[in-house]
């Protein structure tokens, strides 16, 4: 054994001299790489993310899918939709990933075998168990109130007891960084008396997110030379330097990557996997999940929406935009070599190349997506400006077709005089009725439309005024286009255009709807609010049933 724990700073001889001299190992940067999903644990704290059993059963198998190696379930200690899901994933095989309970170190207070916590990570029967201990003195005294002694004991205690019981045990060192740059030896000590216990791996912590990348980096490499059995990173986002911190970590030779799927977690969230990913498979060349990298976006959008959050379109890799042109000469340059403005190909996550339909895009822009929509014009034909003209005249208006894709076709086949209207409006009318100050308002819509020779008239009332306009123009044509019954409204968006004119500003309506097998985005813009919805509604029942032809 090592001298004891020193309280104050050690030099940095001190933190560099080996507390195991004849284990230590060589650093091997092509040792594969353990892939460590925490997003059902760690994820799951995000604000606004709440998981129940059967999601995190679903994700499970998404993530088991990918291939990822483990999957932290989540602290069976803590609550019982974690116990639940135990009891479940064990009926579900999974074909690559080993789920693992995650929970703590005993109280001061309890023997090992009165301990809920570690009788509550037996329970869960998961043949791997993550239990994480304070390395940090100042978490120590003043979070725990124990002695650092106690502390040490504790650690050793809880990670003998379950390895004891035949379990495979990892050992996350929690706020590992800030608790070495504090106390170097103690931090080590840490880590010695979890490995002494028989943790097959340590976990070093960026609990606070609050390190830098060149910390890392030395840190790694002094931890390294100190501890016997492979170390993981589990790096948190605090200071925007997760992706890195864990990038740089597995540079010194580091072997386990954690992180949550689109980087959900507590605060400002965990290390991202959809980046960590493929950078290592397509920036450093280190193998991890291979083929089933094209996979990644397919699952990133499965959490986001089971999680029920927004997309992030803008996120590297998986986003929406992450492969999409808007700029005229990013467009022209891209679709002869899309190597000239993407770093990768999207294929390999999963992703697609997207032009963006805007006035920055011009002729080359505009000719890609007639194409992409069965219309073929020469570069020099004469529709082509027209079109070009059109396009910018509504973006000044204030549409904006990026997001509203179906509204963009429908504008292109008008102006071609390739489009057959499926109804005609003959007129719409919405009321909004309070009667009582602490009532509910009423609100109703009356449409009139004409399919064909036939005039439809039909009213519908709603929860809103949106709602009722939305449920009045489904009535009214659902009996000439039973196929309207597949269709949602998925999410609706209104921006106020030009605020100083306060409430005779410009609106513009985007809404977003889908059936059970595509999604597809409309616009609509005018001073008054339920114009824009009325344009979006229609143009979004307009563009299912043109798909439909």
């Amino acid at each position: 054994m090592a001298r004891k724990p020193s309280p104050s700073r050690s030099s940095l001889a001190s933190q560099e001299r080996s507390t195991f001299p004849e284990l230590r190992l060589p650093v091997d940067r092509a040792a594969a790489l353990e892939i460590y999903d925490t997003t059902l644990r760690d994820g799951a704290q995000a604000e606004d993310v709440s998981f129940s059993a059967e999601d995190k059963v679903r994700v499970a198998q998404k993530l088991d899918e990918l291939g990822v190696h483990f999957i932290e379930g989540g602290w069976p200690g803590a609550n019982p939709k974690d116990i639940e899901f135990f009891r479940m994933i064990k009926t579900i095989p999974l074909k690559h990933a080993t789920v693992i309970a995650f929970g703590s170190t005993r109280k001061a207070s309890n023997s090992v075998r009165k301990d809920p916590n570690l009788q509550a990570l037996l329970g869960a029967e998961t043949k791997t168990i993550t239990i994480f201990g304070k390395t940090w003195s100042l978490h120590v005294t003043d979070a725990l109130g124990i002695s650092l002694a106690k502390n040490l004991e504790l650690i050793g205690d809880s990670v003998a007891y379950l390895h004891s019981k035949g379990r495979r045990v990892f050992y996350d060192a929690e706020h590992f960084f800030d608790g070495f740059k504090t106390n170097p030896d103690y931090a080590l000590n840490t880590v010695r008396k979890a490995v002494e216990a028989g943790a097959e791996r340590v976990i070093l912590c960026d609990t606070n997110g609050g390190t830098m990348p060149w910390e890392i980096r030395k840190m790694c490499e002094i931890v390294q030379r100190e501890c016997p059995v492979p170390l993981g990173i589990h790096a948190h986002n605090d200071c925007e330097m997760a992706v890195a911190n864990s990038l740089v970590a597995i540079e010194t030779g580091i072997v386990q990557v954690q992180g949550t799927i689109n980087g959900i977690g507590e605060r400002c969230g965990n290390a991202n996997l959809c980046s960590i990913l493929p950078n290592l498979e397509l920036k450093m060349k280190r193998p991890a999940l291979g083929d089933r990298l094209s996979h990644l976006k397919d699952v990133s959008s499965f959490v986001t929406e089971i999680a029920n959050l927004m997309p992030n379109k803008h996120q590297p890799y998986v986003g929406d935009a992450a492969f999409a042109h808007k700029g005229g000469i990013h467009i022209h340059a891209v679709l002869k070599n899309s190597a000239t403005y993407e770093h990768v190909d999207p294929a390999r996550v999963g992703n697609r190349q997207r032009v963006l339909v805007s006035d920055y895009a011009g002729r080359s822009g505009l000719l890609d997506k007639l194409e992409a929509y069965g219309i073929k014009l020469s570069k020099d034909h004469a529709k082509v400006q027209e079109l070009v003209d059109t396009l910018k005249e509504r973006e000044s208006q204030g549409y904006q077709f990026e997001g509203a894709e179906g509204s963009f076709e429908l504008l292109m086949r008008k102006a071609m005089g390739t489009h057959k209207p499926a109804f005609q409006l003959l007129g719409f009318r919405v009321i909004v009725e309070k009667k009582q100050e602490d009532g509910a308002p009423l609100s109703e819509a009356t449409v009139m439309v004409k399919v064909g020779g036939v005039v439809e008239h039909t009213a519908a009332v709603g929860a809103g005024p949106v709602n009722a306009l939305d449920h009045a123009l489904r009535k009214s044509l659902e009996k000439f286009y039973p196929q309207l019954r597949e269709v949602k409204l998925l999410d609706y968006k209104v921006r106020v255009l030009a605020a100083n004119k306060g409430t005779e500003s410009k609106v513009r309506v985007l809404i977003e709807s889908g059936d059970h097998k595509d999604k597809w985005g409309t616009v609509g813009v005018s001073e008054n609010i339920i114009e824009a919805t009325w344009q979006a509604l229609a143009d979004s029942i307009e563009y299912k049933l043109l798909a439909k032809e």
